[in-house]
């Protein structure tokens, strides 16, 4: 398969509005801890493929690498940056307030949000969203009043749930993963409390108080270092952590993860939306970089090609769920031709 490169018209027209950038040597790239190992993967097959310097990709979050990517435009600005949501109006706004103006949008796969416990754990976790959100939510519904989360056993919840102390390791607000986990499960989870279906209450009264994660020792934020949450679930097999599904992929040997639904966690059931928490994966690319920072349309193509995104790719092979193939030839064909996206509503 062929596609059309940048001409080099455009690619003089991306260096002038480019000038404050060097020929700095790495590609830079910063972003969501989900995204991560799939641009460390695209990075390394690259790397492989041309003897080319590895690009240097670093987990930032989401949030955090949104505020660097959209910083300006120059060596000193890095060039991608990855995302476990779409880039905000806001971020955007920041982008353009910082002469970050020709920006191209790659939705590369899809992600689930995985709970997840160690292997060492003996239960048979079977949860559904409103479960969870009365886990984890800062206020509940207790006795027809709406209160501060009082649980503190998942058996208080549902007395067909473990005996064991709530504790859940999660990512903190600057990350992508948590503002996916909190609007898939949180909001989708507390619309499903009787509760809140009796009172008729609407999205903004759910956006606005079921929004918070409970802050007295049940959820834990641990950063954007999953590693750590791995870490964490094996020094205690009762406590869960929650992380994209790539993680999750990548570390079966010591976890396995939590049904919701019934459903567990799988490329398959992801892929099929029977999974119920799944969001899509992004990336995004300064496009007046591109013909000044070396190899970086290279890359690119790279992490463009069938090799990395098919079905069969590299990157399912990780965990990603890919595209179908109409989708994925819309995608290398805006990102290989540098389009700009338009602003978010």
């Amino acid at each position: 398969m062929s596609f059309t490169k940048l001409t080099v018209s455009a690619l003089a027209l991306a260096a002038v509005s480019a000038t404050a950038a060097a020929a700095r040597d790495e590609i830079r790239i910063v972003g969501s801890s989900t995204v991560f190992p799939y641009t460390q993967a695209v990075a390394e097959q690259f790397s492989n493929n041309t003897g080319a310097p590895s690009p240097i990709v670093e987990s930032t979050g989401t949030g955090g690498g949104m505020q660097i990517f959209c910083g300006g435009i120059g060596e000193q600005h890095a060039d991608i940056t990855g995302a476990s949501r779409a880039m905000k109006a806001s971020e955007y706004e920041l982008c353009q307030q910082n002469g970050v103006t020709d920006i191209s949008e790659a939705l590369i796969g899809f992600d689930g949000l995985s709970l997840a416990v160690s292997r060492a754990n003996e239960n048979d976790w079977d949860l559904t969203l409103s479960e969870i959100y009365q886990a984890l939510g800062a206020q509940v519904p207790v006795d027809g009043e709406w209160v501060d989360n009082p649980y503190t056993k998942w058996s208080e919840i549902n007395p067909d749930l473990p005996d064991v102390e709530i504790l859940a390791y999660g990512p903190p607000p600057t990350s992508g993963t948590r503002d996916a986990f909190v609007e898939l499960a949180m909001h989708a989870g507390c619309e499903e409390l009787p509760y809140v279906q009796e009172a008729g209450h609407d999205g903004d009264w759910i956006e606005e108080n079921c929004s918070r994660m409970r802050t007295d020792g049940p959820f834990v934020e641990a950063g954007e270092n999953d590693n750590l949450i791995v870490q964490r679930l094996e020094a205690d097999p009762n406590a869960m952590g929650i992380f994209g599904y790539s993680f999750l992929y990548e570390n079966l040997d010591k976890l396995k993860g939590v049904k919701i639904n019934g459903v567990e966690p799988t490329t398959d059931t992801i892929a099929d939306k029977s999974y119920p928490i799944s969001r899509p994966l992004y990336f995004y690319v300064k496009n007046a970089h591109r013909g000044v920072i070396p190899n970086l349309n290279e890359f690119l193509e790279e992490y463009m090609s069938d090799d990395a995104l098919a079905e069969d790719g590299y990157l399912a092979e990780r965990g990603l769920v890919a595209l179908a193939e109409d989708r994925r030839e819309e995608l290398q064909d805006a990102v290989l031709n540098g389009k700009s996206m338009e602003a978010p509503e």
